[in-house]
């Protein structure tokens, strides 16, 4: 794994179990908003359980390389998890 990857799933292992606030590209200047806990991560990705408010997933999964380019934002609280 790249060396800024595995620092950016470094900085999620520290964080599971925290809220966790995910703010994703939906399509032209449109995002969604998803807030749950950061339940678990993996080699290439991470799991967030959502809300219970949030609809009808219970979980959604996002790799790394999303946060890398910029196509999520990640936020606990008010801390943003940064990709270097």
């Amino acid at each position: 794994m790249p060396e800024v990857l595995q620092n950016i799933k470094d900085n999620l292992d520290e964080k599971i179990g925290s809220p966790i606030t995910v703010i994703a590209q939906a399509g032209r200047k449109k995002t969604t908003t998803r807030k749950g806990v950061l339940i678990e991560t993996y080699p290439s990705l991470f799991v967030v359980e959502l809300d219970k408010a949030e609809g009808t997933f219970e979980r959604v999964s996002y790799s790394y390389t999303d946060i890398l380019t910029k196509n999520i934002d990640v936020n606990f609280g008010q801390q943003q998890v940064k990709t270097a």
